[in-house]
């Protein structure tokens, strides 16, 4: 148990306890556990020798347990005289040494520093099931005697389930009063609780050690195996101890329902002390399963987890049809962080995954683990930087299909890829092999419908020009430079950092036919406009940073009327408009083609299979649609010869041509 999950999900803790306490009643023994349960903790905090105190014992076997294993300095108290009486009865002759005394915790006879150990099971939880003011009143006197009678050194260990009120009243006090504070799990205890009942209900083990000079508060927690870790404050303790509690509370939905009907949920894993989640795991369930249930987890490799297939939702529920089993956890790797092998990772995420199994699952302790290979791929960041545009982004390298490919990420949505490249080797004027950006590949599909379009309108004999808005990492403009030698091409890319990468990580290469305007995309076409400047083409392939409008790609005022009209007095009488519209919602879509009919003659659509890309491209001529199909089936034929000229093997046959003119639809 070595990660920590955190739900996506919001929960009402409220609720939840309400619930979980009706269904309690009286089962509060059978829930904190008892010595087997407990032993590795009770032991690893309380010594042989130690003078200790078990307080509001009631019936339960634990201090006999210690007993027996050799511990006799032990008073248990409570303040039912008859389930004291009863306990006497029971060890009088066996355990003559254990001693069983009616008293009240609040009020508690003992001299002052008499014990090294006080230990409750419980009975915290009990003395405050809400946080009223008698309540409150009743445990600051218990706390101020667990204080008085502990001596300086000692450890006042209780063992509670820790709802908020509780937690918040123990943060408030403890360390207040000079105890160092640790909190713990009992993750034996838990098990049981849910082998026997079905739950999961997270349980911990407080340690409050008395200083009577500490110099600074030492707040510590240990939800997972390994060494405690260090908190900077009590906010921060209480955030850890109810993630834990809410994903509890989200492992208990999973067992005991599908969510088929919600599609997935997801959960982020983390290590203690990690600024950034380790995985992200996404569940999901057949509808309709009955009897015993198959589960599986499916780990994504570095680098796969972009592809439709697990970025999306979409794609997510075909991984699950195929695997074939009724609960599947896709599981992927953060590129955070650095991870040694498959077996490494299976181990790692094993105690998580059995967590998010369904009941009446058949073999919970031989889990399969499911994969695209034998490895967990590879990731590697080759630059890190920050734009005051688009924010965070990186440069990275990874392994796909068999070739290395270069990406550009921005953070701020960390599962789409703004431009990738492949690389291969090349030598440079002094011999020396260095890896570049392959031209002649257009990892982006998209990026060769939309050379297509712009194959469509150039004569490859003239000297031409056309604009693409949006740089990225400059593939497109590469692959276009390269592939027509005459054709003239203005990039405009509002973000200076975006320059930077092209040049210095995707091999862009500026000259007399190839250059960057780095300019507000909007302003530039009206100052062509201004100018009556004409293109061949324009392109549109501009990301927007407004994840409010429901649309990727391009930003919404870009697709305003009166821009529209501009695009269109830029272009030549043959001219295209080529545009990369990106929007999961059917209707922006619609909008967004009903006003471009509005400005232009011909429509025509290609959608990119398992892609939410639809290239829509524009004439301000009217075609017919046998005329236009025929335009473009000569288009892609010529880009596909042309490349070949070139020498950019990498495109040979880059695309379908009877797929694209069957899925290409026209207006």
């Amino acid at each position: 148990m070595n990660l920590l999950p955190k739900t996506h999900e919001e929960f009402s803790h409220a609720d939840y306890w309400n619930t979980f306490f009706k269904k309690r009643g009286k089962k509060v023994f059978e829930w904190y556990g008892e010595y087997p349960e407990l032993c590795e903790i009770l032991l690893k905090y309380i010594k042989i020798k130690d003078d200790i105190l078990i307080v509001g014992c009631g019936n339960s076997t634990l201090s006999m347990s210690l007993y027996d294993v050799g511990y006799r300095n032990i008073i248990n108290i409570d303040i039912s005289h008859i389930v004291i009486k009863q306990m006497r009865d029971i060890n009088n002759s066996t355990r003559p040494n254990l001693v069983y005394e009616h008293m009240d915790a609040t009020k508690m006879t003992y001299p002052d520093e008499k014990f090294s150990v006080i230990l409750d099971k419980g009975t915290l939880d009990a003395l405050m099931p809400d946080a009223k003011e008698t309540t409150i009143s009743t445990i600051d006197k218990y706390f101020k005697e667990i204080t008085r009678v502990l001596r300086n050194g000692g450890r006042y260990i209780c063992i509670s389930l820790l709802q908020e009120h509780i937690l918040r009243k123990l943060l408030s006090y403890f360390p207040a009063s000079g105890f160092m504070f640790r909190i713990s799990r009992c993750h034996e205890a838990e098990s049981k609780a849910r082998l026997e009942e079905g739950s999961l209900v997270p349980i911990f083990v407080i340690i409050a050690t008395k200083f009577i000079r500490l110099s600074q508060t030492v707040l510590e927690i240990a939800l997972v195996d390994g060494p405690p870790e260090r908190l900077s404050s009590t906010d921060d303790m209480v955030s850890a101890i109810l993630s834990a509690q809410q994903s509890a509370l989200v492992c208990n939905s999973l067992y005991k329902r599908s969510v088929a009907d919600v599609g997935e949920i997801s959960l982020d894993l983390h290590r203690p002390g990690d600024k950034h989640p380790r995985y992200t795991v996404y569940v999901l369930d057949q509808p309709r399963t009955r009897g015993a249930k198959t589960y599986a987890a499916f780990i994504v490799p570095q680098g796969k987890e972009m592809d439709w297939l697990f970025s999306t939702k979409e794609g997510r529920q075909q991984v699950l049809k195929s695997a074939k089993h009724d609960r599947l956890a896709i599981v992927t790797l953060r590129r955070e962080h650095k991870f040694e092998s498959w077996d490494a990772v299976k181990t790692e995420l094993q105690d998580c995954v059995r967590n998010l199994a369904p009941a009446g699952l058949s073999g919970k302790h031989d889990i399969p683990f499911l994969s695209l290979g034998s490895d967990v791929g590879a990731r590697t960041t080759c630059y890190e930087g920050k734009s005051d545009i688009s924010g965070p982004f990186v440069v990275e390298e990874v392994e796909k299909d068999g070739h290395e490919f270069r990406r550009l990420v921005f953070l701020n949505n960390p599962y789409v890829i703004q431009s990738e490249a492949r690389l291969k080797e090349a030598k440079s004027r002094r011999g020396k092999t260095k890896k570049i950006t392959d031209p002649g590949l257009l990892a982006c599909e998209h990026h060769i419908h939309m050379s297509v379009g712009v194959s469509a309108v150039i004569d490859i004999k003239e000297e031409q020009e056309i604009m693409i808005i949006g740089l990225g990492g400059g593939a497109l403009c590469m692959f276009l430079h390269h592939c027509f030698p005459k054709l003239k091409i203005t990039a405009v890319e509002i973000d200076n950092a975006m320059l930077k990468m092209a040049t210095e990580y995707f091999n862009l290469i500026l000259d007399d036919r190839m250059k960057v305007e780095i300019a507000d995309g909007i302003r530039f076409i009206k100052d062509a406009a201004a100018c009556e400047k004409k293109y061949k083409a324009i392109l549109f392939d501009i990301d927007s940073k407004d994840t409010t409008v429901g649309m990727s790609c391009p930003p919404k005022q870009f697709l305003e009327l009166s821009i529209l009209k501009t695009v269109a007095a830029c272009l030549t009488e043959d001219g295209l408009f080529i545009l990369n519209l990106v929007s999961r919602d059917r209707n922006l879509k619609q909008r967004a083609k009903d006003e471009l009919n509005s400005i232009f003659q011909s429509l025509a659509c290609y959608t990119i299979q398992d892609e939410v890309n639809e290239i829509v491209m524009c004439s301000v001529e009217k075609h017919d649609s046998k005329e236009w199909r025929n335009k473009f089936k000569l288009a892609a034929m010529s880009l596909n010869n042309q490349a070949a000229a070139r020498k950019l093997f990498s495109f040979k046959e880059a695309f379908n041509i009877p797929t694209l003119l069957e899925s290409l639809s026209i207006s």
